[in-house]
């Protein structure tokens, strides 16, 4: 009798299949979104840019201007840090509107039959696109506006004191500087969305249940629960948690021990430049400390259960769609 033999499969076989999995959906969301990404990050930063270079800037007659010798170097700063602060913000609402749809828009073109047919879980499939629009899409948005701030600063400081103050800008500094703050703002990104992640949830499942209706429902239940939780138990629990839980998603991606980072017209930039890294990394385990609360327990706990709940109605998909 001849043997039939079975090849084994090789080490590393079922990570390379996870890993290439991983990649295709990544790949589907810049397939999907590449057009709108790249207008979202590049239009508002030709619009500075034509703004500080043709608009007129005026300061009050009684403003303490800084002296010469630091005014370029603060100019730099503020068209750095508003850039990016900008493209960053504006991408964060953007995906928030896109992750709001997200689990419904396979069932409307009924492509979910072909999704459900790929050699991945439906919790990858649905945790994947989240984790690129939330995490990954911010965090390219914030690099893409620190660069494009750097243009923008070209522009600002050529034209009020001249290309070479700010060819002559300490340039070491000032990008170290304002990559620590990047820096500290791309750790607590992961943080911020976990404060969220009920919210994210309840949302995605009020949309994935009663489409288009799903944020005013969302709203309304949010509005009645609160007047009732209110009227139970005197004390605006609902409201005071929602309330908290945007306070610590903010305090997670900056300032997390108070200490700020605002500059006054007495505070000298470079030696704010220089105390960067340091504040920065000092303020993080703060941010990781408040994670110790019961809050987020509960928060964490509805985020997993509207995420399951999710993955359920997107496995009836096919049949619903």
């Amino acid at each position: 009798m001849n043997a039939v033999s079975t090849p084994m499969p090789q080490a590393g076989s079922t990570s390379t299949s996870s890993y290439s999995s991983y990649s295709t959906l990544v790949y589907r969301e810049w397939l999907q979104h590449r057009l709108g990404w790249t207008l979202v990050a590049l239009l508002p930063l030709l619009v500075a840019a034509g703004l500080v270079g043709f608009g007129q800037v005026q300061f009050d007659a009684d403003a303490q201007l800084p002296g010469p010798d630091v005014l370029p170097l603060i100019m730099a700063l503020v068209a750095i840090a508003g850039s990016a602060a900008l493209i960053f913000l504006i991408m964060v609402v953007t995906s928030s509107i896109i992750v709001t749809g997200l689990a419904r828009r396979d069932v409307a073109d009924r492509s979910i039959e072909f999704w459900l047919s790929l050699p991945t879980s439906d919790s990858v499939s649905l945790a994947v696109p989240l984790v690129v629009h939330l995490i990954l899409v911010p965090a390219a948005a914030l690099l893409v506006g620190l660069a494009g701030g750097v243009l923008v600063s070209g522009v600002l400081v050529g034209r009020f004191v001249g290309i070479g103050a700010w060819l002559a800008l300490p340039w070491g500094s000032l990008l170290a500087g304002t990559l620590a703050i990047a820096l500290r703002v791309l750790l607590g990104l992961p943080l911020a969305v976990l404060w969220l992640s009920p919210l994210i949830g309840l949302t995605m499942l009020c949309t994935a249940w009663f489409k288009r209706w799903g944020i005013v429902v969302m709203a309304v239940g949010f509005g009645i629960g609160g007047w009732l939780v209110k009227r139970l138990f005197g004390d605006p629990l609902l409201t005071r948690a929602t309330g908290e839980l945007l306070r610590q998603a903010g305090h997670a991606l900056i300032d997390a021990d108070g200490q700020g980072y605002a500059i006054t017209n007495r505070t000298d930039p470079a030696v704010f430049l220089h105390h960067a890294w340091s504040t920065a990394l000092s303020d993080y385990p703060a941010a990781l400390a408040n994670l110790a609360s019961p809050l987020l327990v509960v928060a964490v706990a509805i985020a997993a259960l509207c995420f399951w709940l999710l993955v359920r109605w997107r496995r009836r998909g096919a049949g619903g769609a």
